[in-house]
Formats: C-alpha cells, structure tokens, sequence
C-alpha cells in the first residue's frame, strides 16, 4: 500500500494510524476532518486504504465508507464504538468495508491492517487481470472483423484468412491486431 486516507477528528488518532500505517510502508499519508473533505480528497486521487473513525463532525461514516468501498480497488476500514458495531458491520460489510470495534486494540487493528493490505493486493491483481482479458476480448473482435473483409472481399475461406493474418503477423513480427488493424484501414476507408 502506497497512500492511505485517514479520516478523524482527533489528533491522537491521526497520530496512532499514522505510525500503524507507516509500520506497514504506507509512505503518502492524507489526514482530513470530516466526512465532506474526504469526498473532496476522493475526487481529486486514488488511495489504496482508507480509514474512517467515526463518529465524524459532519455524518456518521457509515455512507462515506460504503461510497468509497464502490468506487474501485480502495480497501475502507470504519471503526466505530463498540456498541454500535453489530449494526454498523451488517449494514456495510455487505459493501467489502472491514468494520472494527472501538476502544481499538493494537493487535487486532494490526491484524485488521494486514487483512486490508491483503485485500487490496487481491483487488489490485484482479483489476490487472480484468484489463487484460478486456484487452484480449477487443484485439479478438478486431481480428474477427479483419477476417470477415478478407473473407468478404478476397474470397478467403475463414482458416485462410485466420493463417493469412497469422503469417503477416509473423513475417512483419508485429501482433495478429495491428495486422488486423491494417487490414480494416485499407477495407474500409
């Protein structure tokens, strides 16, 4: 985890998260007040964590957690009192926050720690994996249209526009899409 988001209204805390979070070489750490100047923090930059301890001035966390939880790949960590961390945890785990239980203990906060950064990890990776078939499905649709022109207008056979575009790709050592790509320019201009 590189940047960290905290949330809270007392020094204390900013300082107890702060050392926990460069315990684990969190290196870029913001630090707001409120509710509001955490949404404005999210608009502006990714964090890799963020943490609320709410109560806050301006709402109680609960919502600012769940917002920041759909947003992308941001592990969000409330910590609220204890009495009040049944129904806060049914109501926003559902959303992947991790709720922990005020008065906050430093080995289970550490634990709680590591179990975010292991999440966001997790996250991370699944992102990159997603891109990645996204841009395998996009390179797959444009080789398919270039074989149905060369099928449409050479009178290829579909095997033989699929070798077609694989030998050009190889004799030019460029990928299967720009070869593809280069076919639909010249086709369909």
């Amino acid at each position: 985890m590189e940047s960290a988001l905290v949330v809270t209204s007392t020094e204390k805390s900013v300082e107890f998260f702060a050392e926990m979070l460069k315990a684990i070489s969190c290196s870029k750490v913001t630090s707001v007040n409120t509710c509001g100047q955490a949404r404005r923090q999210a608009v502006n930059r990714d964090f890799d964590l963020c943490i609320i301890n709410a109560p806050l001035p301006d709402e109680s966390g609960e919502s600012l957690s769940v917002s920041l939880a759909q947003r992308g790949a941001c592990q969000v960590m409330l910590i609220v009192k204890g009495e009040y961390y049944e129904e806060v945890s049914a109501h926003v785990e559902d959303h992947g926050v991790i709720t922990v239980a005020k008065p906050v203990n430093r080995a289970l906060f550490w634990n709680a720690l590591k179990l975010a950064k292991a999440a966001q990890k997790k996250v991370r990776m699944l992102q990159n994996e997603n891109t990645k078939l996204i841009q395998r499905i996009e390179d797959i649709r444009v080789i398919d249209r270039a074989k149905l022109i060369l099928i449409s207008h050479l009178s290829m056979s579909e095997p033989e526009a699929h070798r077609y575009i694989e030998k050009q790709a190889m004799d030019m050592r460029k990928p299967k899409r720009a070869i593809a790509e280069g076919i639909l320019k010249t086709y369909e201009s």
